[in-house]
């Protein structure tokens, strides 16, 4: 999707320091603080922070980081300040208290932060487990984090630095969410943190909020929020904003609407596709269960496996010798429902990192041609990596914008096209959780207009009697069923298509996901697989 990636970076599969599951804690109990062997450079690793409250760890199966930048951090640590670049951090707290600022003043990408911040700092696996829980835990409960610390800052938090406002949101998760971390361990390391960091007043007032925060746990829970309006009660028991909690319940419902919010906060576990030139799923099975993976086959994608708990699959013998690619299972009904046959033509036009291209040119075993095109020049070799990886040679990476494709492909040229377009992103929340701090309804509008020029270039392209399947990684209307019926009415050329592969249809009816009524089009909620949110629409040219 590298037009969507150029405004936000939302690529459903995508490979930056994805989040897994790892063991579930059991509330009330804390064993340890969370260290441990082994390196980890990539999201988490055992999964020794612990999820209180009945949620889950996050693991580190899926490996997906591939960011080699060095962390950008200047400034002197007595001033609250992240370490100079090169300097790592000295405990996974730090690391983590430095990614949370950064994330929150400069506006970047949490799993591109983290993993820049992990493969500089090369912590032991166990201990980058903790500080990608506690980035991630932190940012996506920071509403309900606030609502509690507000009842313990005297001033209030507005007035904060905001290195010391991000210490004691961290502090507090691991007070309330994480259970195997023993509070007196939560509290002196931020204590400690805070005296290198600041002054003693500040160190003061964080031990004072934080004991706080420790001697009433029994009281700050989000069942103890009952808010008689829905929108405020969910978004402060899950903690989203309220205008996104507004559309989705105007959507799909208050209850159905809540799932999404709760299915947002969990973290995914990993899923890899299996490239069938190359390995069956069932062998592929076998040689995962082998290596101490707990995997089984998807119950939504015909040629995914999830996996529950492992370690780094990008660094797998199958992988590096092109037997599987690691994919998000919703992701991959994408190229399912395209559908390619051998020696056709199609068009990806939005392709970085390549997953989908990769799919297609394996549903086409190798014959004819697709054309992976990419905004963005250095983005290429992504998807040229990919490919040579998995033994595919009728792949071909082109550069440009997705909106002038017309200019380079002749009329009615295509077979196939997959529009996986720019979107906001609200359906890989689990994976980017500041998405929903930082979009606006604004953004949403913005992202439909491109979504509209996108869809008007792909019509021209494509054959009488050929396929155009349009997909996003969101859950808003707007940009989905709303896009499409527009779509159709300006093109009455194109009508929605239903004939998708059985195999795909089966587990989407068994979920609920489509019913009797089902066109062509399909929205995926991040409840109904433990995936991510997908739309999916396979549109027909007339002939």
């Amino acid at each position: 999707m590298s037009n969507g990636e150029q405004m936000n970076g939302n690529k459903s599969g995508g490979a930056n320091a994805a989040r897994s599951t790892g063991g579930k804690g059991r509330p009330g109990s804390r064993s340890h603080a969370g260290a441990g062997q082994g390196k980890g450079g990539q999201r988490g690793g055992q999964a020794t922070a612990g999820r209180g409250r009945g949620g889950q760890s996050r693991g580190n199966t899926q490996g997906q980081g591939n960011s080699n930048a060095l962390r950008e951090t200047a400034g002197p640590r007595a001033q609250g300040q992240p370490p100079r670049a090169g300097r790592a951090p000295r405990t996974p707290r730090e690391l983590a208290l430095d990614t949370l600022v950064k994330v929150a003043e400069t506006g970047a990408y949490s799993n591109l932060q983290l993993n820049r911040a992990l493969q500089d700092a090369q912590l032991q696996r166990a201990d980058a487990a903790l500080a990608t829980e506690l980035v991630y835990g932190t940012i996506q409960r920071q509403l309900t984090l606030d609502h509690w610390l507000s009842k313990f800052a005297a001033k209030g938090l507005h007035k904060l630095e905001p290195w010391v406002h991000q210490l004691l949101r961290m502090s507090a998760y691991q007070l309330l969410y994480l259970d195997r971390i023993p509070a007196h361990a939560a509290v002196n390391e931020a204590v400690t943190i805070a005296k290198r960091r600041g002054h003693q007043g500040i160190s003061g007032m964080v031990n004072g909020i934080l004991r706080s925060i420790d001697r009433n746990r029994a009281e700050l829970t989000v069942s103890a929020i009952n808010d008689k309006d829905p929108v405020a009660r969910i978004a402060l028991r899950h903690s989203y904003p309220e205008w996104l909690v507004q559309r989705w319940i105007e959507a799909y419902g208050a209850e159905a609407a809540e799932a999404i919010c709760a299915a947002g906060n969990e973290p995914p576990h990993a899923s890899l596709r299996i490239n069938p030139l190359r390995e069956v799923r069932e062998e592929a099975l076998r040689q995962l269960t082998e290596q101490g993976f707990d995997a089984s086959a998807s119950a939504i994608a015909p040629a995914g496996i999830a996996v529950r708990r492992g370690g780094n699959l990008a660094d797998t013998e199958g992988f590096r010798e092109g037997k599987w690619t690691v994919q998000d299972e919703s992701s991959m009904l994408v190229a399912e429902v395209a559908s390619p046959q051998p020696g056709m033509q199609v068009l990806d036009c939005c392709a970085a990192p390549g997953g989908k291209s990769t799919h297609l040119a394996e549903l086409m075993e190798g014959k004819g041609k697709v054309w992976a095109n990419d905004l963005h020049p250095h983005k290429a070799p992504l998807i040229e990596a990919q490919a040579e990886r998995l033994g595919l040679s009728n792949i071909e990476v082109i550069t440009g914008d997705a909106g002038a494709l017309d200019e380079r492909f002749k009329k009615s040229s295509m077979d196939v096209i997959l529009l996986d377009a720019p979107c906001s992103g609200f359906g890989v929340i689990r994976r980017k959780p500041e998405i929903k701090w930082t979009k606006t309804a604004g953004d949403v509008a913005e992202i439909a207009a491109i979504q509209r020029r996108l869809l008007r270039t792909a019509a021209h392209l494509v054959k009488p009697g050929g396929t155009l399947v349009y997909s996003t990684c969101t859950i808003e209307k707007a940009e989905n069923e709303q896009q499409v019926t527009a779509f159709l009415s300006e093109h009455p050329e194109f009508e929605l298509d239903a004939g998708w592969p059985e195999a795909v249809l089966r587990p989407l009816r068994q979920a609920g996901a489509i019913d009797d009524s089902f066109k062509g089009q399909a929205q995926l909620l991040p409840q109904h697989f433990d995936s991510d949110g997908f739309y999916i629409a396979r549109m027909r040219k007339r002939a």
